[in-house]
Formats: C-alpha cells, structure tokens, sequence
C-alpha cells in the first residue's frame, strides 16, 4: 500500500496488537470447539481476514479517499497484518506432514490458498459490485 505516509507506526502498531489479540482468542475458540486435529483455527482466522482485506480494497477502490488514511494504517497494516497468520499456517502444515499426515497437509494449503482467495475476491465484489 503506497501513499501512507511515514507517520503510520503509532497506528500500525496499535492495531497489530489489537490484531494479534484477536487472532489468539479467535484461534483459541475455534480449536475448542472444533478440535486441534487440523489447524481450523487458524484458516478461520486466514479466510476471515481476507474478507475482510478484500472489503477495505473495495472501499479504497469504490470511494478513493473515503478512508481516512490513519485508518487504512490501523486496519489494513496494523491489525490485518497481525491477525492473520501465514507464519502459523506454515508451523501446523509442516507439523502435520512431520506426523506422516500428507493428506490433512495438503488439504490444508489447498483450503488456505483457495478460501483465503475467495474471501478476499468477495469482499473486493461485496464493496466494488
């Protein structure tokens, strides 16, 4: 993201803590609902974060500037950026190929890529028609 000047740190750090808090009680809850076999949480966390990624594009894109940039700096940057978790996703794939587990592995990685893709094109469709 271009444009967002060099004052953005006070904002990208507020919501990277605000997005890791998020993503760790999130994660947390869908792991207990639904069991630590396969990684649910953290593709609940991925996906839900591409939407949500596609839906601040889309409102860029629509509204140019109906955005305050701070915001965009908070939300995209800061809180998206932590929320979300490719470091996590990559620990628990290679984990479960390490446990001879090659098919939980790969349908991991192909429902990471495709529904994180989907979500951001949604959200990007929901706001940008």
């Amino acid at each position: 993201m271009t444009g967002l000047g060099t004052d953005a740190w006070p904002w990208v750090l507020a919501g990277s803590a605000l997005g890791g808090m998020a993503r760790y009680w999130l994660s947390g809850l869908v792991a207990r609902r639904v069991g630590e076999t396969f990684p649910w949480g953290t593709l609940v966390v991925n996906v839900s974060g591409a939407l949500a990624a596609g839906l601040l594009l889309g409102i860029t894109v629509v509204m140019p500037g109906a955005m305050p940039v701070f915001l965009l700096q908070l939300l995209l940057l800061g809180f998206l950026g932590s929320y979300t978790t490719v470091s996590s996703f990559s620990l628990q794939t290679l984990q479960l190929a390490r446990n001879r587990q090659p098919l939980p592995a790969a349908g991991n990685v192909v429902l990471s890529a495709g529904l994180c893709l989907a979500a951001a094109w949604l959200g990007l469709r929901l706001v940008a028609g």
